[in-house]
Parts: C-alpha cells; structure tokens; sequence
C-alpha cells in the first residue's frame, strides 16, 4: 500500500530520514536502569532503527554502543562484562563505555592500533529509573527534559514499560484520542452506578466539545462536558515534542504523570509511562456504588509474556493477534466489558495494534473529534520541515524548563470561563 510522502515522513525513524533526524535532537528514554544489572549481561537494544547493546560495567558505569564489533562485524551482545568495558569473545578486543578500544590482545605489541579504534557509542544518563540516550551529532548535550514528573525524588516516581507491534505516531494519537475513553474503556458504564465523587461520573455523555491549540511545546485539548450548576467538566491533555503524551488519568490537581512513545523501529514502539506514587486523586477503577469492582478497569495490572533476549523481546505484552488480545466475547456480548477486552493498556494495545503496524492515513475519515489529531500532525510536519529544510531545531531541544509547568488532569469551572483561562486557574500554584 502506497502512502503519502508526509505519512512516510511521520512514521519512518532510521537514520538519514527527516523524522529520525528530528527525534535524535532529543534525549530518548533506552530501557530501566533495573533492566542492567552491573557485570551483568548485555542486553539488545533496539533504539529509532538502530541495533545497539547496552551494559553496566561493575563499577556501575553504563555504555550504550553499536552492537557490532568494528574488527569483525560479530554481535558484542555476546560478550563478557569487565571492569572497564565489554569485550568481544572473538578476538578479545575490549571496549570502554565511550567506546574506545582499551585492549587488543590478539595483536602484538608493536602492531598494536587500538588508540585509532573506536565502536560507535551514545551518550547516556540516568535520571528516574531510566537509562536515556542520546543520538544526536551536538558537540553541547542539550538537557534532559524538566518534566515535572521526572523532577519529583526517584523512590515516588513509578515506570512501566510496554511493547507495541505498532509505529509511534500511532501509539501516540490514541493516547491523545480522548473521545474513544467513553466506548473502548467504560463503554458498559451507567452514569447512576457511580458516586458522586467518582472520576467517571460524567462519562455518560459520550460527545464532548473540543477545544485544540498549539503550544510552545506541542498542542493541548480540552473535552468539555455540561456539569451541575452552570459548571462545566474538563479534560486537559498535552502533547509535547518528539513523542510526549500527558493524560487527564486524574483530578489535574493529583495528576503528574507523562508516558513517552518510544520508537523502537518503524512498527515497533516502547511505552515508558512515569508516574506519581503519591497522588492521592481517586483512581478509574474505583469501585461503583454497590461495591462492585469497575467493569473491565484497571491500570496496573500489566500482564506480560516472560522477558527474551532478542530484539523485540523486552516488554511484550500477553494478548497481542496471536491469541486475539484476550477478548472474551461473552462478556462483550452482555455488555458488561464493551470491548470484551480486560484492563485499560490492554484494551489500548489491541486497537492500536490491529491497525496494522502502519496505517494509511489516507484511509482515514476523521470527525470533529479527531481534531487534537490532526493539529498535532500538522505541528510535528511543521516542525520536521524547518528542521529539513535548515536545520531548525525543533520545539523543547533547549528549553528543558519549559516542560515543567504543563498538567493534564479533569477538573470543573464555571461555564463563565474560557476554557484556556480555566486551564491556567487550575494549574497556578500546582506544580510541585
């Protein structure tokens, strides 16, 4: 299937093309840091098309490089840990974390050329939980992004890891498709089983308005809804460049969370969600009124197949087409589980995925509600354009600080007040 210059340009993230150029401006979430243990095993990473391994020397010391041994071209993944950096156990030839060739044991003294050797390696940090890369050709590292999450002390921050066998953008758009929440994820709900304070009590109305602009640093929405008393209820959501996704999952003032959609390749994608341990916000899965659980709800009850050591083998989810991501038709029949699928990432995972693992936005027919959708393409093209074009550096690349004050979240204000005024009250004095 043929697809447009501009879906290919969004999609395709390798190295040499305009997206993948785009995106390694920035620091990229690689894996968790629990996932390297020090002395440990290299593990293959898959990383914008590129196959890299990754280590953690015993002194603690983390290197991210090519996995192929500039000597021969064999996989470093099968070599040893040491104090000082990976070995190949071909010809013994060590590589420090910068990626240096640090011993050549199989060359005689007076032949020796390691100083002139070199792997190809990326920069690395650790900041909440997380092992980021840098893949970019800057001299001057940019900063790490400020976001508030990322900010908070390392032992309140929680992160998931999940695989998807779909690309990135799509991924991304059905995090910042809001209107599917009311059928995919609580479609079996009625507005009289939940309490008052409940965090679904307006989901019944399943056609909100929305509201879309550009930022600084991406777009925003607002889905607003009728509530009592001449107010009205809000969800407020950022998208932030290259793949950043803030999403209302609670009251904005409980809110701070961000989930990135990492591209592991064109049709491969890593979800990196941090979240805040602490809030105190009432949760989706709250139970209903008469006690019972939240039909088909749940956020953290992530079910895994057993890690690999192959390329796709980190992070993979239970159900995928194979088994048709779990769904049981009998609780789709009687409605209780719209979708018949159990668990939010779940029921997310299955449609995203069975789009293939690259749509044809040309096959497309987009309502009104795929509004924040289409904004936010045509602001990352924009973008990927100028940087094309000139060089221009896309939205965030040095403004770390920018990204600490967005907040996505649900709230109520007074239908008297515009919807970006209301989104400012909300937020001032909130971030931590």
């Amino acid at each position: 299937m043929a697809l447009t210059k501009d879906n290919e340009d969004l999609v395709r993230v390798g190295r040499g093309t305009p997206m993948g150029g785009l995106m390694r401006e920035y620091w990229i979430p690689a894996l968790k840091s629990t996932e390297l243990e020090a002395g440990g095993s290299p593990v293959r990473l898959l990383l914008l098309g590129e196959k890299l391994v990754a280590f953690r020397e015993p002194s603690g010391a983390v290197g991210v490089m090519d996995s192929r041994c500039p000597h021969r071209g064999v996989s470093l993944f099968m070599g040893r840990v040491e104090e000082g950096g990976l070995r190949c156990v071909y010809h013994g030839w060590k590589f420090s974390a910068e990626g240096k060739c640090v011993d050549m044991p199989s060359v005689r003294p007076e032949d020796e050329f390691k100083n002139s050797v070199r792997v190809a390696r990326y920069p690395v940090k650790e900041m909440a939980g997380v092992v980021w890369v840098y893949m970019g050709t800057r001299k001057v590292l940019p900063e790490l992004p400020r976001l508030e999450v990322l900010n908070l002390p390392e032992n309140e921050v929680d992160v998931i890891c999940l695989q998807r066998k779909s690309n990135w953008l799509q991924n991304l758009e059905g995090e910042i498709d809001t209107s599917h929440f009311n059928f995919l994820h609580v479609g079996g709900l009625h507005a009289d089983e939940v309490p008052d304070d409940h965090p679904l009590k307006y989901t019944a109305q399943v056609a909100p308005q929305y509201l879309v602009k550009e930022t600084a640093l991406g777009t925003c929405y607002a889905a607003q809804v009728p509530a009592e008393e001449d107010h009205t209820y809000t969800r407020f959501a950022h998208f932030l460049f290259p793949f950043w996704a803030l999403i209302p999952q609670a009251d904005i003032a409980q809110n701070i969370l961000a989930r990135a959609w990492v591209p592991m390749d064109d049709e491969h994608t890593m979800m990196f969600f941090f979240r805040w341990t602490g809030s105190k916000a009432k949760r989706l899965d709250t139970p209903l009124k008469s006690g019972s659980p939240m039909p088909g709800v749940t956020l953290t009850d992530m079910k895994y197949k057993e890690n690999t050591t192959d390329w796709y083998g980190r992070w993979q989810p239970l159900g995928d087409e194979s088994n048709d991501w779990l769904i049981d038709r009998d609780l789709q029949k009687v409605g209780r589980v719209f979708s018949g699928i159990y668990g939010i990432h779940a029921q997310d995972q299955a449609m995203t995925d069975s789009m293939g693992p690259i749509i044809d936005h040309g096959l497309e027919q987009l309502a009104p509600t795929d509004l924040m959708i289409v904004r936010t393409r045509r602001r990352i093209l924009k973008a990927l354009r100028a940087h094309e074009a000139n060089g221009t550096l896309p939205p965030g690349v040095d403004e770390a600080d920018q990204y600490f004050t967005p907040r996505s979240g649900y709230y109520l204000t007074p239908k008297s007040v515009d919807w970006e005024t209301a989104y400012e009250q909300r937020i001032e004095g909130l971030v931590r």
